[in-house]
């Protein structure tokens, strides 16, 4: 009989998994189809959702496992940031060089710093991006969403994940974050400067326990939509104490059962063109 394995010891919760399994989506709505595709297809190098088409009222863009939803409507933006990962940051630069003639009258613009590209998308939201390596073996994603929130909120925000969602989440400095699956975070930065008014757009989330934090969530008449069987809708953060709004961010709930969850999402390779095809190239590969 072989040896058994000398005894080892391991944080064996380094491995779990809080309430919320997956952030899905950020919601934000665009006013010209056309010029979103170009920003985030053909600058960013994501890919249109081939299987779910609205035509020119909306159109989803496909990220990795994640996606942007941009339905046609005056432009919403984001009080924060969003986080990626691209597959390569000196070939996203050329890709962002590329289009910039097409957006000079716009606010979009990037810089290139040492270790990731902040880019600003024609209507103002913010994207920063990082190479694979950063975030765990994630090579095209969206790891974290940052909001600004006002000063003396984060420990709050944190205790509100914690109680009414069940998600892991801590608080120190001015910032909260909160843990979501396998290498995802929801980020929460305090700021002293005055927030823009909220404009609705929204952040999409499956749960493991859907019917409690609803339970919780109604008995503070903090629901907004009961959508159907598989989702509801709630956009105050409050304090589990004493019930003041600290926060406003639309968060579509769904559960596992939502005929979305764990879509298999296609994406392209955009290092690949007309110029330079390579047969069997036309897929996103990860590293």
């Amino acid at each position: 009989m072989a040896a058994r394995k000398a005894k080892q010891t391991f944080d064996r919760a380094t491995q779990d998994v809080g309430n919320i399994l997956s952030l899905e989506h950020v919601n934000v709505t665009v006013p010209d189809q056309s010029q979103a595709t170009n920003f985030y297809v053909q600058g960013m190098g994501f890919t249109r959702d081939p299987y779910v088409d609205f035509g020119s009222f909306n159109v989803w863009i496909n990220l990795g496992e994640q996606q942007f939803h941009l339905p046609t409507r005056d432009p919403q933006v984001v009080r924060g940031h969003v986080g990626v990962v691209v597959p390569d940051l000196d070939q996203l630069e050329l890709r962002l060089t590329r289009i910039a003639r097409q957006f000079g009258d716009s606010r979009f613009n990037f810089k290139r710093l040492k270790s990731r590209i902040d880019v600003t998308c024609p209507w103002g939201n913010k994207i920063r991006c990082f190479a694979p390596g950063a975030f765990g073996n994630m090579s095209l994603g969206m790891p974290y969403v940052e909001f600004d929130v006002p000063e003396g909120t984060t420990r709050d925000i944190a205790e509100f994940y914690v109680t009414t969602m069940g998600a892991p989440a801590s608080a120190a400095k001015g910032l909260a974050w909160v843990s979501i699956g396998k290498g995802q975070e929801l980020r929460f930065r305090e700021t002293s400067k005055k927030l823009p008014e909220y404009d609705g757009h929204h952040i999409a989330i499956y749960t493991v326990n859907f019917s409690g934090p609803h339970h919780l969530l109604n008995k503070k008449k903090l629901v907004i939509e009961e959508s159907d069987n598989h989702q509801y809708r709630f956009n105050r953060i409050v304090s589990p104490r004493t019930g003041k709004v600290l926060f406003e961010i639309e968060h579509e709930v769904r559960s596992l059962h939502h005929p979305m969850f764990a879509r298999n999402l296609t994406n392209r390779n955009a290092d690949q063109s007309f110029f330079n095809y390579r047969q069997g190239r036309d897929a996103f590969v990860p590293a």
